[in-house]
């Protein structure tokens, strides 16, 4: 590949790092469900913030992430969007999201900004007609502040 100028800038990693001083989570057991597409943040590029992509494929039990937990340091934006070419609007499948103590059911592409402090997750996919793309981002460096739910 050719050098350039500004080519650093385009990333086409989609692997997760570890938490620092972590080891790399096992993979998940079972049959495959989605996977992640694009990930990028300040350990794949120096100074990047924390996004996320994933292709969800089919329905779930299994939650993604499968905890309640909050963010005190960041705002952070959670999305769906279906993959319907003459309705893009249609999310070709059911997705509950928990924010807080409120379950909510998605089933049109959207955007969730979820405010700094405010309980969330965990988010299944309960019904896949068509891929799902999945994302999230923050303005932080890294996914790995999380912190329990209170």
């Amino acid at each position: 590949m050719q050098k350039t100028k500004y080519g650093k800038y385009i990333v086409y990693n989609s692997i997760i790092p570890p938490s620092e001083g972590a080891p790399p989570p096992p993979p998940p057991s079972g049959e495959r469900t989605g996977a992640s597409v694009l990930y990028v943040d300040n350990t794949i590029l120096k100074g990047a913030f924390y996004f996320s992509c994933a292709l969800i494929w089919k329905a779930s039990d299994r939650g993604s992430p499968p905890t309640a937990h909050c963010h005190y340091d960041y705002d952070e934006y959670i999305g769906f969007a279906g993959s319907n070419p003459k309705n893009p609007q249609d999310l070709c499948g059911e997705v509950e999201v928990w924010l807080d103590d409120e379950k909510h059911v998605i089933n049109k592409s959207c955007a969730i900004f979820v405010p700094k402090g405010l309980q969330h997750c965990p988010v299944y996919f309960r019904r896949v007609e068509r891929p799902i793309f999945y994302f999230s981002t923050a303005p932080s460096i890294s996914y790995g502040k999380d912190q329990p739910a209170k």
